[in-house]
């Protein structure tokens, strides 16, 4: 420990000394299980020395012993809170691998539950954060609409958190009854109840005083860092895959990419809120254009049978029997392939040996790369700020530690 002279009143000397404080790896703040070493001065922050690995469990080795479909649950479980988009990125980067197109009626269900995963998150990211920074009745307004996005999954799927929902070729299942209708009130009344969230929070001054200039970061060094998403977003970066380098039919929509100027903790909560205004209005223009047809590829080595066939066809039983027991060859060769998640971009790099089994997966993550730039946003700043920051970057520990 370092001494440091501090002020001298009345002849004597008061000293202040850097300590080590340990924060987690239970804390309710740190949105996971994470140890955060802070080092601090008194109540300023010296550096953060974040601890991961609590929950590590294996995930890119459980991909390379499993056959390429068999990994697709696996991936609800590393950002749980937006299973949708993780399905999406893996699957996006085996049919990149195997050179398969999909149906336009399945990108289009595709972006519909992407965006929709979208606002799930960020709700539950906006009213986290008004919670840890003592706004209490924000949480709840966030999971009233949260609750409105969970009960559309659960008509889509049956779940509610782990979806399971994206097929390597297309999509579990196409949109049932009165999902249209359902999907169309929410967007419907969406953006009012977005407008109460600002009431509550934006023009709030204690939340401005607790986010305005704190966890500050510059473009440069949000970008040299690796950040992506609203907290590279929030630094001025106007960078967003759905418009930079298009997948599925985003290119068909007209929506916007909010960028922030300052690069502070507000900022960020600001892209934040403008993203799920931004959402709403994909899924209302997504609605609108999706045509008919089906939802998977007509790939027979790939593509299991619809399994209403199975009931009453033999060789359609047979063939799901030999999809599901042996899966399929991926043609040997490597890929990448990233989306624009809601908190950045989530990548999948597949290394293939011509097997029916990935050789090497690597998982890049979005709330991986994030955490490195706790240290920089929180020195100078004081205790409890951290809470704030890590708010801010919104992680998720399924992820970062994979």
């Amino acid at each position: 420990m370092s001494e440091v002279m501090d002020i001298t009143t009345n002849n004597s000397e008061i000293t202040t000394r850097e300590i080590s404080l340990n924060m987690g790896p239970q804390h309710p703040s740190t949105h996971g299980v994470m140890h955060l070493v802070l080092h601090l001065q008194g109540e300023k922050i010296l550096r953060v020395e974040p601890d991961i690995g609590y929950l590590h469990r294996g995930m890119e080795k459980i991909a390379e012993n499993l056959l390429y479909w068999q990994f697709v649950p696996y991936t609800d479980r590393l950002d749980y809170l937006s299973s949708m988009t993780n399905n999406l990125a893996y699957v996006m980067a085996v049919e990149k691998l195997l050179g398969i197109a999909i149906p336009e009626r399945a990108k289009y269900i595709r972006v519909i539950v992407s965006e929709l995963s979208r606002i799930s998150s960020h709700l539950l990211a906006v009213g986290a954060w008004g919670l840890d920074l003592g706004a209490i009745t924000m949480v709840l307004y966030a999971f009233r609409e949260r609750e409105m996005v969970m009960d559309l999954f659960e008509m889509l799927c049956g779940a509610r958190l782990t979806y399971n929902y994206m097929r390597i070729g297309g999509v579990r299942g196409d949109l049932p009854p009165g999902f249209k209708e359902k999907c169309a009130d929410f967007v419907r009344i969406f953006p009012k109840r977005v407008d109460e969230y600002e009431q509550l929070l934006t023009g709030n001054r204690i939340w401005l005083q607790r986010n305005k200039g704190i966890g500050v970061i510059s473009a440069r060094d949000a970008a040299d860092l690796g950040l992506t998403g609203p907290s590279l977003r929030g630094s001025g970066v106007k960078w967003d895959i759905r418009k930079d380098e298009p997948y599925l039919v985003y290119d068909r929509f007209d929506f916007n990419v909010p960028v922030g100027k300052n690069g502070d903790c507000f900022d960020r909560y600001m892209c934040r809120v403008e993203e799920m205004r931004q959402a709403a209005r994909i899924i209302l223009q997504a609605m609108q254009q999706i045509p008919d047809g089906p939802v998977n590829a007509d790939i027979p080595e790939i593509v299991p049978p619809p399994r209403e066939n199975m009931n009453t066809n033999m060789e359609a039983l047979i063939h799901h029997f030999k999809i599901v027991s042996n899966g399929f060859n991926a043609p040997k060769g490597e890929v990448y392939s990233s989306i624009e998640a809601p908190k950045g971009e989530l990548g999948f790099y597949i290394m293939s040996d011509g097997s029916e089994k990935p050789f090497r997966v690597k998982i890049r993550a979005p709330s991986f790369v994030a955490l490195q730039s706790i240290d920089p946003m929180s020195r100078g700043a004081y205790f409890a700020d951290v809470v704030a920051v890590i708010s801010s970057l919104d992680p998720v520990f399924g992820e970062v530690d994979k």
